[in-house]
């Protein structure tokens, strides 16, 4: 049976942009992965009669009510009668409950007093399951009625997910005799039109598997997407899609559900048990941070250098004022003698360069902004690409440091530049 379902988002902090709702993405996920179709996502502030009214749109058009938020103990948390008042169900008060928040309080909260309205999260819906909440003082709970089946989930992210997953999911997988199963195809150098264009008739002709494109800045990914009764079945659809995705776009595919290019990059070194350098000048310490980013970076990256004036391009990697007044800071000459510096200093088996004119103003020379060169040195000498893009200061670095990424993977691969 196909279930569907409507995500419903209570808080005004939401409304007004305070905080995102992560919740209502980390619910989409759970749900899809067990074979439930998220049509709608509301969201609505702290407010009864809005609650009410969002509620009872939801009951027309899903089979699954699933509430975050408004659990708590203030005046406003009103999530829970407000559902029970929709679905004609009183409150019942659960003496457990109320003593693992007056344990919550007396063990997690270094001595905050316990007040009276916070036993109002011990009320819940008559007849309901209850989702013990192991992260926080609030519930959760479940219950069916006039042919929903309703969840309640606390707004806070972390309790939120933590409860979703221990409880809510196990509650719901009953209810879907399918799965949905998902694999991110992760390519760069080919622009979002062009994979587009080369990959249309399959998309158009694709019913389970499917696949759709998703813009990333500076790539583009591909999820291919199948629903079934096993995950074995899943992976056998979706098998041959991956298969026609990677003969057409060819070694532009730099991975498959690795989460991102430097990822990707990090997992090769470290098999090859090789090491990595950057020396940044327009991207401003970027590619660094992105490899830092990744726990573990350290057994591979050895250390990066921002090397935005002249000066520092001399005093810590060695290129020679000469060559800069000769050839221009942003000139293929510069970035290589970066590159080979960076990894003269560090030590390090690979290194890159980037050097370019992100602008908006220019430098007071010929070169025109968006000029970007990138150069990458190893054991085997070193090499340097030119890029010109003609977008905005902040676009340009975050292509900058995925060009240079990619030009790394595909000298670590040995595939042309």
């Amino acid at each position: 049976m196909e279930h569907t379902a409507e995500i419903l988002s209570v808080g005004t902090e939401l409304l007004l942009g305070n905080i995102a709702n992560t919740d209502a993405k980390d619910v989409s996920e759970a749900l899809s992965a067990l074979g439930i179709n998220v049509y709608f996502h509301t969201v609505v502030g702290d407010n009864p009669e809005r609650v009410k009214q969002a509620v009872a749109i939801a009951k027309t058009r899903a089979d699954i009510i699933l509430t975050t938020g408004g659990l708590g103990p203030t005046y406003d948390d009103l999530t829970k009668q407000t559902l029970c008042e929709a679905f004609g169900k009183k409150l019942e008060f659960h003496e457990d409950i109320a003593r693992e928040i007056e344990e919550f309080f007396l063990k997690r909260t270094h001595g905050m007093p316990l007040t009276k309205n916070n036993y109002q999260q011990a009320y819940l819906p008559e007849g309901c399951t209850v989702f013990h909440n192991d992260w926080g003082t609030a519930p959760g709970c479940a219950f069916e009625a006039e042919g929903k089946t309703v969840l309640m989930l606390p707004g806070p992210p972390r309790e939120c997910r933590a409860m979703l997953h221990a409880c809510a999911v196990p509650y719901l997988k009953r209810l879907s005799d399918s799965e949905i199963h998902s694999h991110n195809l992760h390519i760069i150098g080919v622009g979002e039109s062009a994979v587009e264009d080369r990959l249309r008739p399959m998309m158009l002709e694709l019913t389970n598997p499917t696949l759709a494109p998703y813009a990333k800045e500076g790539e583009v990914m591909l999820r291919v997407t199948a629903k079934a009764g096993s995950a074995e079945e899943a992976e056998a659809l979706m098998a041959p899609v991956i298969e026609e995705v990677k003969a057409a776009v060819g070694d532009a595919l730099y991975g498959i559900d690795t989460g991102s290019l430097e990822n990707t990059i990090l997992d090769i070194l470290r098999e090859q048990g090789r090491t990595l350098a950057a020396a940044e000048s327009c991207t401003g310490g970027l590619i660094s941070k992105r490899i830092t980013d990744i726990p573990g970076a350290s057994r591979v990256f050895l250390g990066g250098a921002v090397t935005y004036s002249n000066g520092s391009k001399t005093a810590l990697l060695g290129v020679p004022a000469e060559l800069i007044r000769e050839k221009g800071a942003v000139s293929a000459e510069v970035a290589e003698a970066m590159a080979s510096g960076a990894r003269r200093v560090t030590g390090a088996d690979v290194a890159v360069a980037v050097t370019g004119l992100a602008g908006p103003d220019g430098d007071g020379t010929d070169v025109p902004v968006g000029t970007l060169f990138v150069a990458v040195s190893d054991e085997n000498g070193t090499a340097v690409q030119k890029h010109v893009f003609e977008i905005d200061r902040e676009r340009f670095r975050i292509f900058a440091a995925s060009r240079a990424l990619d030009m790394v993977r595909r000298r670590i691969c040995g595939l042309s530049l």
